[in-house]
């Protein structure tokens, strides 16, 4: 468990953020043109930055966004830590990638250990990214994850290169919302935020004119507009995302062995694993494990094609007990057509109308999740009717390219504010 103090009301990770802003590695200053440099803007060499090379929620937005990058005629770079299959994916993308050492946190709420780790190596990683910055002839800093935010943000400052932050996930804890905040404020950073409810903890940070609220777009299966997905002589439920406590597959389970007493003839289904080196939530994965025992439940593992597993499910549950943002998978559920019951919490009610393009249970119980399911069960129209308006939702508002055309509109924005002395620029052909 993080304190709230170390020694004071603001925390040491807090307090160790302001020394790296106000003093460390010679302090700030902006930096005019570059050599090589005339006006223009053809030609513009992006670093993103991202926390985790497994492949989560966030990172499958980057890998999304990068094609459009490239079509716009600028050149990605992309920094990140650890040997995961994110680097194998940038990598067929054709994008360099550049090595980045972060200290080893897991993700959920941290321990003091953990604080006093990611603080010694804020020095570090802010030295790495000015020489990843300079060596690159950096025009832009894209921070895909909050713990590299800080020493993002002072190389902002040093080198005098916009930096765009992409909030993903609400930062619950008052301490890393107040760090990542000190940041954005600092380099006068540019922020998009994947839904309000993210937004809200950063507010008072952002200055006007600099926050973006951009929902996630997804590209649609193949056979998306061609019919409705086939039903199956078993009705199959089930959950798809990374196991972690917050996602509430322990509450699904539970809602299960309720049902399973009720209703005959349903399957259900578990897919996903934990990600993001979190050892609370391997242990989270035993208990599911426990919990299933005696119950029809098919545990699937990570799946990279979610639409093959879309394909197999009747009903989507999203039974999140403290959603940290907007779950991509609820929007990839809309454009395969297939109903969604979630628990509304974190961006969850801002990507389904209740009854319209989904359905919202509260209590947030398993009792009340398994009599949402069977109300569903018996009257199967009505969910049909849900996916359907669903559908043209995702059509109309959380498509691929709308995602894609507004987080560039933002770059390019980043890019122009008068804030930063600088356009886009072209760079002169080496000889």
């Amino acid at each position: 468990m993080l304190p709230n103090a170390v020694g004071g009301p603001a925390d040491f990770l807090a307090r160790t953020a302001g020394l790296l802003f106000g003093l460390g590695l010679g302090g700030a200053r902006v930096v005019s043109d570059r050599a090589g440099v005339v006006p223009g803007a053809l030609l513009v060499n992006i670093l993103f930055l991202d926390q985790f090379s497994d492949l989560g929620g966030a990172q499958q937005c980057l890998l999304d966004l990068l094609p459009a990058v490239e079509t716009r005629g600028w050149r990605a770079f992309c920094a990140v830590p650890g040997n995961g299959p994110l680097i194998e994916r940038l990598r067929s993308l054709n994008v360099p990638v550049l090595e980045l050492e972060l200290p080893r946190l897991g993700s959920g709420r941290k321990s003091t250990g953990n604080v006093l780790s990611f603080a010694r190596s804020l020095p570090r990683t802010a030295r790495t990214l000015l020489r990843l910055a300079r060596s690159h002839q950096i025009d832009l800093l894209y921070v895909n994850g909050p713990r590299v935010l800080s020493a993002a943000a002072w190389t902002a400052r040093r080198t005098g290169v916009p930096i765009v932050f992409h909030c993903h996930n609400e930062l619950a804890q008052p301490a890393a919302a107040h760090v990542a905040g000190r940041s954005i404020r600092f380099a006068n950073a540019a922020v998009i935020a994947c839904c309000r409810s993210v937004m809200k903890p950063l507010e008072r940070y952002i200055f006007p004119g600099h926050l973006h609220l951009i929902y996630n777009g997804v590209r649609g299966p193949s056979n998306a507009i061609a019919m409705p997905p086939a039903r199956h002589e078993k009705c199959r439920i089930g959950v798809v995302g990374r196991i972690s406590l917050e996602k509430g597959q322990v509450e699904f389970l539970h809602a299960v062995k309720i049902l399973h007493g009720r209703v005959a003839g349903c399957e259900f289904v578990v897919c996903g694993s934990p990600l993001f080196e979190d050892r609370q939530a391997q242990d989270y994965l035993a208990r599911t494990g426990a919990l299933a025992a005696g119950l029809p439940v098919e545990f699937l593992g990570w799946q990279q094609d979610i639409y093959a597993v879309l394909a197999g499910l009747d009903l989507l549950v999203v039974p999140s007990i403290r959603e940290p943002g907007a779950p991509r998978i609820i929007l990839e559920a809309f454009a395969a057509r297939v109903p969604v019951v979630a628990f509304p919490t974190g961006g969850i009610p801002e990507l389904i109308t209740d009854r319209k393009t989904g359905f919202l249970v509260e209590p947030l119980t398993p009792e009340a999740l398994a009599g949402r399911i069977e109300e569903l069960l018996k009257t199967p129209d009505q969910s049909q009717a849900a996916a359907f308006e669903a559908h043209q939702c995702w059509r109309e508002n959380f498509t691929l390219e709308r995602y894609q055309r507004e987080v560039l509109e933002v770059v390019g924005l980043t890019q122009t504010r008068l804030a930063t002395g600088r356009s886009i620029r072209k760079r002169l052909p080496s000889t």
